[in-house]
């Protein structure tokens, strides 16, 4: 739990000083945060090569490997497709849009705005962006009340990249290959579902 409200701390501080103008131009004009993640990748590149446990992990659960990003992309729509039988303001399937972004705001807040409108793509961005911290931030407890593949569920598109250094912190180094498969996988998924449920 520490570890999370660190992290929660570090997000809060990034948006406050941005936001009151402490920070220097070239901070704010430039993604640093793009070359802080390729270096993320690299160190996870280095972790999985060294442990031979997580690649023998993959080799004897290539079909469980699978199942884990189809029961998240199955769980999430018909999550969502109940909800949205609750909201009369938006229909289901536009619900389901929202839900396909799997995390990934920023792409899927901008098709939904381009077809839906900027309220619904503000809602996009702002439902994805909560899975992403709710995942950063509840990590231990849901490994702890449901299994280490709770968290990479929860995770959606963001366990490839954002989220997979708290993943791999409470779920165990041998799950980093399942994450990014599943990040990878619901990744691709995005621009397609996105699209076919606001056509809907």
């Amino acid at each position: 739990m520490k570890g999370s409200l660190i992290i929660l701390a570090f997000f809060i501080a990034g948006a406050v000083s941005a936001y009151v103008g402490i920070l220097p131009d070239i901070v704010l004009e430039n993604d640093f945060s793009v070359y802080i993640l390729y270096g993320l990748m690299l160190l996870v590149g280095i972790n999985i090569g060294y442990d031979k446990k997580t690649l023998s992990t993959l080799k004897n659960n290539k079909f469980k490997v699978i199942l884990v990003p189809l029961a998240t992309l199955v769980g999430t729509l018909i999550g969502c497709a109940i909800i949205g039988l609750f909201i009369p303001k938006w229909s289901v399937f536009e619900c389901m849009a929202v839900g396909s972004g799997f995390g990934y705001y920023s792409l899927s807040s901008i098709f939904i705005t381009q077809y839906k409108g900027a309220e619904l793509g503000t809602i996009a961005l702002v439902s994805n962006i909560i899975r992403e911290l709710f995942t950063l931030l509840a990590a231990p407890i849901l490994v702890t009340y449901f299994g280490k593949l709770a968290p990479i569920s929860a995770g959606g598109a963001t366990t490839m990249d954002t989220t997979l250094p708290i993943i791999t912190k409470y779920s165990g180094q041998e799950f980093i290959i399942i994450a990014i498969f599943h990040g990878i996988t619901l990744d691709l998924t995005v621009p397609f579902l996105v699209t076919f449920f606001c056509y809907l």
